[in-house]
């Protein structure tokens, strides 16, 4: 904890110092200062900025950009526009960033400044882990003689996650799981189809085997009433043969007979 508290010490000492010596070329001439009085009560009032921006924001390691945003607000100052500045404080010496104003795309930093809507932002360009810090924003009337004429929000942490594969591995790992996700649906389609297949087996044996026993006994029953009609007609065969017999039998018996004449 010393070494950190040491740090922020110097930190805000370096950027107090900034801020005071905020001071445009004409403050060197022998101008009073400003001071403005509320109206109906005859008090002065000093000027009193109050900063506030966002205390944590995270971002990918594939982003590009991000933007932190300050929003401040005015109380007793000048209409004349103030002045921002971001302050950095990381791993290594807090620093000032965009002392110039860093307006350029192209830069690491950019800047933009909307002071008629009371907002700021610092655009962090190219991210990359090195980009983690702790990020703060200034704004000071440099005209404003009052101490609180020149203030700084909390600060913004930010934080950027470590790439831990390179964009080549990255698609590559996402292509492999595409083919494995195929595969996968593959498999599931032929398993299924087989699944129905042998499902369907069983019920064309079943019918088969029950086509089958209609045919036999289809032919059983045939079977039968064939059989059935010859017996009928061997018996009235057989009845005939010996009612003819018979009857034979019994003219013969009569032609013999003495009292036939």
């Amino acid at each position: 904890m010393g070494p950190v508290s040491t740090s922020k010490i110097g930190l805000w000492l370096e950027i107090s110092l900034i801020l005071l010596h905020v001071v445009p070329r004409s403050s060197k001439s022998k101008e009073a200062p400003n001071t403005h009085v509320l109206p109906h009560t005859g008090v002065v009032s000093a000027c009193t900025v109050s900063v506030v921006q966002p205390g944590y924001l995270e971002v990918d390691y594939t982003s590009e950009t991000v933007t932190m945003e300050c929003t401040f607000s005015t109380t007793g100052c000048s209409s004349k526009q103030p002045r921002s500045l971001w302050f950095r404080c990381g791993t290594h010496q807090p620093e000032a960033l965009c002392l110039d104003g860093c307006r350029n795309k192209a830069d690491k930093f950019t800047v933009k400044e909307t002071l008629d809507q009371n907002l700021v932002s610092l655009t962090v360009n190219r991210v990359s882990p090195n980009d983690s810090a702790i990020y703060i924003c200034g704004i000071a009337f440099p005209h404003e003689p009052a101490p609180r004429a020149k203030q700084t929000g909390n600060g913004t942490t930010l934080v950027v996650r470590e790439r831990f594969l390179s964009r080549e591995v990255h698609s590559l790992l996402i292509v492999l799981c595409a083919l494995f996700s195929v595969y996968i649906t593959g498999v599931c389609v032929i398993f299924l189809v087989l699944f129905k297949s042998k499902s369907n087996s069983p019920r064309s044996r079943e019918t088969k085997e029950e086509e089958d026993s209609q045919k036999k006994s289809a032919r059983r029953i045939f079977q039968e009433i064939a059989q059935e009609l010859y017996h009928k007609r061997y018996v009235e065969t057989s009845q005939q043969s010996l009612t003819h017999a018979y009857f034979f039998k019994w003219y013969k018996q009569l032609m013999k007979s003495p009292a036939n004449p």
